[in-house]
């Protein structure tokens, strides 16, 4: 499995309550239930007016699946080629 990070345009998001968050949140993952274990959501980052997803999936059309029966947009869905740690290079900084 690959992972994507998806970029959703949702005006207010930084304003959702907490009860907004976790009924969407359920739903989620009621539909991740159904679409079975070929996509997992790993965690989100909340900003003012975007929510920006980070998923384990196949492919790109399970992560647009899942956007569509959610009901959230997926404006952008990119494929991570590599994750830059800085604890790999922090020894050459000392």
């Amino acid at each position: 499995m690959r992972e994507y990070v998806i970029e959703r345009d949702i005006p207010g998001a930084g304003s959702l309550t907490e009860d907004q968050i976790r009924e969407t949140s359920l739903k989620s993952l009621a539909i991740l239930g159904d679409l079975g274990p070929q996509i997992r959501w790993l965690h989100s980052y909340v900003t003012d007016d975007k929510i920006y997803c980070v998923y384990l999936a196949p492919d790109e059309s399970s992560i647009r699946e899942h956007a569509n029966r959610l009901g959230l947009p997926a404006n952008r869905v990119s494929a991570v080629r590599r994750m830059i740690d800085p604890a790999k290079y922090s020894s050459a900084v000392q």
